[in-house]
């Protein structure tokens, strides 16, 4: 699975990028705020969240980790596909999104275009108290990097937040390593 692209923009389009890396061009959505931020012909490192479908292989790009990090959250939740957490994430950012959530402000969540009021509702319950990381850029979570690991290997993010909610209790499990070893034995047995 890619986790990270770095290269030359080759393309630029409202919500996707072209990154050239290697002489390979990988078409990447995007978040609107992160696209706004582009030149043309700018050099652009992205996290990438890679989604393997039936049809299609589909990456998703984020400037930063805490984006990637709220984006692979929402994505988590039942009823929010990938296009509703990019719109979320266009209208606000990991920071603000987390604001909202923390003081129950589903109404500034239903803003975004597509997100109805229950599904607003949900966004705010299920991520209450999961977004304390979001904003401190730079800062790596254990955990949330051990669930990432476990959706690249194939987890469902609810599997692998479990298995990292679980693990994160056992001794064994100090560190992204001990975390993502404890975890998997969990999800394996």
């Amino acid at each position: 699975m890619i986790g990270r692209l770095e290269g030359q923009l080759q393309q630029l389009d409202p919500g996707t990028v072209l990154i050239d890396a290697g002489g390979v061009g990988y078409l990447v959505s995007t978040t609107l705020r992160s696209w706004e931020s582009f030149g043309a012909d700018d050099h652009a490192s992205l996290w990438i969240h890679t989604s393997v479908r039936d049809d299609a292989i589909v990456l998703f790009g984020f400037p930063d980790r805490s984006e990637l990090g709220a984006f692979e959250r929402l994505i988590g939740i039942s009823g929010v596909g990938p296009r509703i957490a990019l719109a979320v994430l266009s209208g606000m950012s990991p920071g603000q999104l987390a604001e909202a959530v923390e003081t129950g402000d589903f109404p500034r969540i239903q803003r975004t275009p597509g997100v109805g009021r229950k599904t607003a509702e949900r966004i705010v319950l299920e991520l209450k108290g999961r977004l304390d990381h979001v904003g401190t850029v730079g800062e790596s979570d254990p955990a949330l990097d051990a669930v990432s690991a476990l959706v690249n290997l194939g987890y469902s993010e609810r599997e692998a937040s479990r298995a990292v909610n679980a693990a994160r209790v056992l001794p064994e499990a100090d560190g992204l390593g001990g975390l993502i070893r404890q975890a998997l034995q969990i999800l394996t047995s």
